[in-house]
């Protein structure tokens, strides 16, 4: 399995949609599970990409087609993820905090939670405390997602939980923060309903906080 997982990755380095979809339909009928895929397989091809492109080791033309590599490759395995047609897990706003544009992970939680049946409404990075209210009010999510790569730009999270705070909103929403920088008990310092180290662990969230 180890093998499959590399050459998995490697299809994402590689920017080959084809081959990554290839490997996907591999996976399947070698019984590996799809969630597994994406996140032993994938993922971690999609997270070397974003760290290439923080050292300046390849540019957006390739990230975005790393992404289409790894969104053909989660499409086809979204047809053996099993949940109830029509059922959504839940709704789930997220983005990237105020001021930090790195959103490679960000990426990789959003594209695992469509694939495990969210109705995900992805705000892009750059993002305001206040846009993640509006966002939220508007779509009637159950959940705030925020992200954050840099110590200065993660002190801005706890105004989501202000403003909501400040707006009668805050029994409405449940609010989780992950990324580098954040630590669990800083998360839970200001409110916030729950922290996650990695995607695996931020879908096991959101699944535990919608039901």
């Amino acid at each position: 399995m180890s093998e499959l997982y590399a050459q998995m990755k490697q299809s994402i380095l590689d920017l080959d949609s084809d081959l990554a979809v290839e490997l996907a339909e591999k996976a399947l009928a070698a019984g590996i599970a799809p969630l597994d895929a994406i996140e032993k397989g994938f993922a971690p091809g999609m997270e070397e990409i974003g760290e290439m492109f923080d050292r300046l080791e390849v540019f957006l033309p390739e990230v975005i087609m790393a992404a289409d590599a790894m969104i053909a490759a989660v499409e086809r395995l979204k047809q053996n993820i099993e949940f109830a047609e029509g059922e959504s897990q839940g709704r789930v706003v997220i983005g990237t905090i105020k001021g930090d544009v790195h959103d490679i992970g960000k990426n990789i939680i959003k594209t695992m939670l469509i694939a495990t049946g969210f109705e995900v409404y992805d705000l892009g990075k750059d993002v305001s405390p206040n846009t993640f209210v509006e966002r939220a009010v508007e779509v009637d999510a159950d959940i705030i997602a925020m992200s954050a790569l840099c110590t200065s730009t993660m002190l801005h999270m706890p105004d989501v939980v202000r403003i909501l705070n400040e707006e009668g909103l805050r029994d409405r929403f449940k609010v989780i923060a992950g990324g580098a920088p954040v630590l669990p008990d800083w998360t839970y310092s200001w409110g916030a309903d729950g922290y996650s180290e990695n995607s695996s662990e931020a879908i096991q969230l959101c699944k535990k906080l919608t039901h």
